[in-house]
């Protein structure tokens, strides 16, 4: 387990701009940027990486997934990752977040390879695709093989603080060859318990709200996506008071 003096990171994942805005203005210390979080996370716009670049001073890692769906990519799949980890890279991002299985649930080596080594010098976390993997402890083994710098995971549960017993078995078996980073369903409520109850050094959010729209006219029959349960007049976004409170709490632990 941490020490109650280990600095503990909170990382927002966010999918846009007014998301990001608002985790750097609840102070967070790095941001995972993505576009449609309702799919689980896809690859950003250049658009999107560009305004957040100029306007946030935190590390931003870009999330490389070519679209919602399972981790088993075709060879033209793989090619837009590579290319959307180069343009990542052109525009300043500080790390990558990815990951690509095996039909039968285990890591693609050779293909996270090429991945890996595209992103290189920056940062990579590998993304929970892992939480999806066969074996979690040999998926673990490999990516430390592989050079990863960290794992996002929810311990294979539905949520992080249901898979805090796995994560802690994870930080365990890293020992400090690879960073475990708890995500899913974390809040202010359960952080700090997840912490103390795992030994991770960072945590994993997104701390959102539902966002109303300001639409005065709304066309009552029209469905412009498949936004259900919601309508395409409200959407989450992040809010920087939930942000703030998970920072000040893992502080607050820091220092007492």
């Amino acid at each position: 387990m941490v020490g109650l003096n280990a600095p503990l990171l909170v990382e927002a994942c966010v999918d846009s701009i007014e998301s990001a805005l608002a985790a750097a203005a609840g102070g967070a210390h790095r941001i995972e940027l993505c576009a449609n979080l309702v799919e689980g996370g896809t690859t950003p716009s250049a658009g999107t990486l560009a305004v957040c670049r100029a306007r946030l001073d935190i590390p931003i890692f870009v999330l490389i997934r070519p679209r919602g769906g399972d981790f088993l990519y075709s060879a033209p799949e793989l090619a837009v990752m590579m290319e959307d980890i180069r343009r990542a890279k052109q525009a300043g991002a500080h790390g990558v977040v990815t990951g690509v299985l095996r039909a039968d649930g285990g890591i693609d080596e050779d293909r996270a390879r090429e991945l890996i080594a595209a992103a290189r010098p920056l940062q990579v976390t590998f993304h929970r695709a892992f939480d999806v993997c066969r074996d979690a402890a040999a998926a673990l083994e490999t990516l430390i093989t592989l050079g990863v710098d960290r794992v996002l995971t929810s311990g294979q549960a539905a949520t992080a603080p249901e898979g805090a017993q796995t994560i802690a078995r994870l930080v365990r078996q890293a020992a400090g060859r690879i960073g475990i980073l708890p995500g899913g369903g974390i809040t202010a409520e359960n952080a700090a318990a997840l912490v103390q109850a795992t030994g991770v050094t960072e945590v994993h959010l997104t701390g959102a709200v539902t966002q109303q729209s300001g639409m005065a006219f709304r066309a009552p029959t029209v469905v412009i996506g498949n936004a259900a349960p919601r309508s395409e007049y409200e959407w989450s976004v992040t809010d920087a008071e939930r942000i703030r409170s998970v920072v000040r709490l893992l502080a607050n632990r820091e220092q007492s």
